[in-house]
């Protein structure tokens, strides 16, 4: 992988990206890469393991690890195996994120769905960040990007549990911010608007469907007008380097 000169440079950063096997968080995993950090990539997804191969491949510093955010135990494992093997953590991305429960009003809406959501995308959030803040200490500094959304926080969702859960994650991240702002640890929440990923195409596809509208034109058109998650990786990039010590709070992208 050519190394770029940016103001942002990432070069010696050791950086986890949960989520880190495709969509946003593959993008922010692919240009901290670019940008010369060693990047973790953490997700149950075994897309994580072409992901890290393909960085690596392009000279990048890249691995897998695969974790279940949901789990405790497996959490606090993952961070101290990061700590044993890279000495410390300096940057946290949580991107993992699911979405169910497409356009089902309450009663429709299962239990089960609504936990498994809550418990990815926000239990795995806490979870993530509990058990990165001993390395934290350890390095004396961190940053801790979380991967919110519009929906729930200026608007709502396609799904009462994803919007329920993105709205939880942007008030936990500005809590956060508060509770270890002395310990030298930055917080941005991070909220991308509609971003070409497999999870948003997914609600593009249950929308045709419930309309019944075409498909194949459907996800074709939102191929065409949905961002890039380039885009965003490029912010959440920034985000992880010095440049962006000075800012704080909650982060709107297209």
């Amino acid at each position: 992988m050519n190394q770029v000169s940016y103001p942002g440079d990432l070069t010696g950063k050791v950086i986890v990206v949960t989520g880190g096997g495709q969509g946003i968080g593959g993008a922010a995993a692919r240009l901290c890469a670019a940008r010369g950090a060693q990047v973790v990539i953490a997700d149950w997804n075994a897309a994580g393991q072409a992901a890290a191969d393909a960085l690596a491949a392009a000279g990048g510093c890249a691995e897998f690890v695969q974790v279940d955010v949901r789990d405790p135990a497996a959490v606090q494992a993952f961070m101290q195996q990061v700590q044993a093997r890279h000495g410390r953590l300096d940057v946290l991305v949580c991107a993992a994120g699911i979405f169910r429960g497409a356009f089902q009003p309450p009663d429709e809406l299962s239990v089960d769905d609504f936990e498994a959501v809550i418990d990815v995308n926000v239990k795995g959030v806490f979870l993530c960040t509990k058990y990165a803040m001993p390395l934290f200490d350890a390095a004396g500094r961190g940053v801790v990007i979380i991967i919110g959304s519009g929906a729930g926080v200026v608007g709502a969702s396609g799904s009462l549990a994803y919007g329920a859960s993105k709205g939880g994650v942007n008030g936990y991240g500005m809590t956060l911010a508060r509770h270890i702002a002395d310990r030298n640890v930055r917080v941005n929440v991070l909220c991308p608007g509609g971003i070409n990923t497999e999870l948003k195409l997914g609600v593009v596809e249950a929308d045709a469907r419930r309309h019944g509208r075409d498909v194949a034109a459907a996800m074709a058109q939102a191929r065409e007008e949905l961002g890039d998650p380039e885009g965003v990786g490029r912010v959440i990039a920034f985000l992880a380097s010095g440049e962006a010590d000075y800012i704080r709070g909650t982060l709107f992208t297209r």
